[in-house]
């Protein structure tokens, strides 16, 4: 009986230590249930912002739609094939194409000068850095306002200050003729959101190492030498992101069209992202708006894919 005794405690105890070793696998388990767990909510935020309105997207474009009334009768590719032969679409995605570059390079231009300026001259310039940001943080809507008044041929800034001169014998339509009315749309533009771009820039230039520009110092290198032997090189990669960021933004300007020009004089500038509020806002054409959304897409696409590849390179032969 003692020897029975005996054994049973050590069969307890082997069965204990049986469970010690299968809890591993449990706690394994349960640490990857938690995990899908706290992974839900971005995986349903993604699925809501992104893919539902991709998938509507699609299948809006193969449909007869309209906004009362979606998906009436499938049509298939009729309505890629009435849009991608209308020569008014193609212009859109083109007026589309030349305000985001030139908008885009203006701003980076611009934003890359000040911030240079910025961290050579304003190393504890808060106050400054601010006001610079003001544009940035005026409203879209507020900003074409604002400009809007200012280029009004009667009682406008520019018009004023103009007619003080003998440049000009009669007010100037900025927002009235072609191409100034697009050049006028990129200027608020760029005054808008260079600042964003001042913003990144500088705090690229703030993490250069400063051992590399002692050196120079101490090797004698002039201004124009450091530049473009030490600090473009470093600061490269950051300025393609920043035009990156900033092409995208200026693809989807709609705000100054809307409020400045209404997409005029004529079409002139009724770029694509007004375009798609038109077509499906307007003429309540929720099927067509698809296709132009697709075309719209595909353009950005095409524009930044390049872009991104030569980012990918420079940072591989950095590193």
């Amino acid at each position: 009986m003692a020897n029975v005794t005996s054994e049973r405690p050590g069969a307890a105890r082997v069965t204990r230590s049986s469970g010690r070793r299968s809890s591993p696998s449990g706690s394994f388990r349960a640490g990857r249930r938690l995990g899908w767990l706290m992974l839900a909510p971005v995986v349903i935020a993604v699925l809501v912002i992104a893919a539902y309105p991709l998938v509507y997207t699609l299948a809006a474009s193969f449909s007869e739609s309209t906004l009362g009334r979606p998906f009436q009768e499938w049509i298939g590719f009729d309505g890629f094939v009435e849009v991608f032969t209308d020569p008014a679409q193609f212009a859109t995605l083109w007026r589309s194409l030349v305000f985001a570059i030139p908008s885009a390079t203006l701003a980076l231009v611009v934003g890359f000068f000040v911030a240079l300026s910025l961290d050579v001259a304003v190393k504890s310039g808060k106050v400054v850095r601010v006001l610079l940001l003001l544009p940035l943080m005026t409203p879209p809507v507020m900003a074409g306002v604002i400009w809007k008044l200012m280029y009004a041929p009667t009682g406008g800034l520019f018009n004023n200050l103009l007619n003080g001169t003998t440049l000009v014998t009669e007010p100037v339509l900025f927002l009235g003729t072609s191409p100034s009315a697009m050049i006028s749309l990129i200027v608020v533009d760029v005054w808008q959101w260079a600042p964003f771009c001042v913003l990144l820039i500088y705090a690229a230039l703030q993490t250069l190492p400063t051992e590399v520009y002692e050196a120079a110092q101490i090797d004698g290198a002039g201004v124009f030498r450091t530049f473009g032997s030490i600090t473009f090189p470093l600061i490269q990669v950051s300025l393609i992101t920043v035009f990156l960021l900033k092409v995208v933004l200026s693809f989807k300007v709609f705000d100054l069209v809307f409020i400045m020009t209404a997409g005029g004089p004529g079409l002139d500038t009724t770029v694509a992202s007004f375009s798609i509020y038109k077509t499906a806002l307007q003429e309540f054409n929720l099927g067509t708006a698809a296709v132009q959304t697709i075309a719209f897409l595909v353009l950005v696409t095409i524009v930044i894919t390049p872009i991104s590849i030569y980012r990918s390179r420079l940072q591989k032969s950095e590193g």
